[in-house]
């Protein structure tokens, strides 16, 4: 599978061609076809000699299955040396991480869909008070208390709350929420930009359970005061981000080799 040169894994943190080599060089070493004498050096091994006379079309895992060094790291046996863990199925091309990563981005994204429809089933009072806590949560509002007394109060010309920028309530930010199921299209967004030059306000937050129509997009995009536009999905990933009305349940961390440590003077 062909990858851009600057494509970047899920998580942001290495470049997919970085990470396939890193893996390339592991896999193709505990085959034995290279050895490292040291660090950050890598020679070709006996059997790699005998691999590269062989010309093989292709060199994957299936190949270096045929060793048994290879099989013994793709299969670890457990402590007592009687049982075998379970192989990890990787796809065709992809690395340990790649192939963890890809499963994290599936499992977030059914999360992500269950979030939404939970949301949308609450009632507009409890909707409210998710409004008031993921603000905070994103840093504006001051405190809980203090967002909580400024949302749902207002009902001014489509302004349904007015929360600190910041917590010395220096800026202020306005919003408007819509608990709704259809796409919010470009009047509504022009009637809470009227709203907000009414305060004389340059800074609001729209929030909805659904989506934007392209036109409420651009012509948010084209005003003066700045809007911001979090539909559903945007919604539910925050929430899932600041840990709002989801739990952890598991966490793993990936580790390598610090080279540094093993280097001797």
């Amino acid at each position: 599978m062909q990858v851009s040169i600057t494509a970047r894994l899920p998580s942001g943190r290495e470049s997919v061609f970085d990470n396939r080599v890193g893996w390339a060089r592991t896999y193709i070493k505990k085959a034995a076809l290279i050895e490292s004498p040291r660090r950050a050096i890598y020679k070709i091994a006996p059997r790699g000699l005998d691999v590269l006379k062989s010309n093989p079309p292709r060199i994957d895992n299936n190949f270096l299955s045929q060793y048994a060094e290879f099989r013994a790291f793709r299969t670890p046996r457990v402590q007592d040396g009687q049982n075998e863990l379970p192989t990890l199925n990787l796809d065709e091309g992809n690395t340990p991480e790649e192939t963890l990563q890809e499963a994290y981005e599936r499992m977030r994204k059914a999360l992500e869909n269950e979030l939404l429809e939970r949301v949308k089933a609450c009632s507009p009072a409890f909707f409210e008070r998710l409004v008031v806590e993921l603000v905070v949560k994103l840093g504006y509002g001051g405190s809980l208390r203090d967002a909580g007394k400024a949302i749902g109060k207002s009902g001014d010309g489509g302004i349904d709350g007015i929360i600190k920028e910041d917590r010395l309530g220096l800026d202020l930010v306005y919003l408007q929420a819509k608990r709704w199921e259809t796409n919010v299209g470009r009047p509504e967004i022009q009637k809470f930009a009227g709203a907000l030059q009414g305060h004389r306000a340059k800074k609001g937050v729209f929030l909805t359970t659904s989506e934007y129509s392209r036109d409420a997009v651009e012509y948010a995009k084209q005003i003066d005061s700045r809007i911001a536009l979090i539909g559903g999905a945007e919604l539910a990933r925050l929430m899932i981000d600041h840990g709002l009305g989801v739990s952890l349940v598991e966490s793993y961390n990936v580790n390598r080799i610090d080279s540094d440590f093993f280097t001797e003077d």
